[in-house]
């Protein structure tokens, strides 16, 4: 069954060269394949991404995506530094630090938003 697939993430975008702008310059993954202008597919870690073009972008509200960090604090110092806005939420059992969140056990987490408004997040720890 699909317990021994690999699954790739899909974020709607609706324009492409911004996207990868973003997730390039500013979250420093990097493009691995074009296609034809539609999408592309981007890599973090040993993780592939697929951005494509969708009149649907942005419309999910919930997380689109997370990156499991060493370290949140100093990832959202970096990301500061190239003007991510932080999103602030009020979730039971998550204490607010600033720009991100602490719960149990060493868990660390911050939320953020590309171009199109849909939600990243990092996550550290507490696994």
């Amino acid at each position: 069954m699909l317990g021994k697939a690999d699954a790739v993430p899909m974020i709607a975008v609706t324009d492409l060269d911004r996207a990868r702008r973003f997730y390039e310059d500013k979250l420093g993954l990097e493009t691995k394949d074009e296609w034809g202008g539609e999408g592309a597919t981007l890599k973090s870690g040993d993780t592939l991404i697929n951005v494509y073009r969708s009149q649907f972008a942005g419309t999910n509200q919930a997380t689109a995506l997370t990156f499991d960090v060493d370290d949140v604090e100093k990832e959202v110092g970096e990301l500061k530094e190239k003007g991510i806005f932080f999103e602030k939420y009020d979730l039971p059992g998550l204490e607010p630090r600033g720009d991100f969140y602490v719960g149990e056990k060493g868990f660390k987490t911050a939320w953020f938003k590309d171009p199109d408004g849909n939600i990243l997040s990092l996550v550290e720890g507490g696994q």
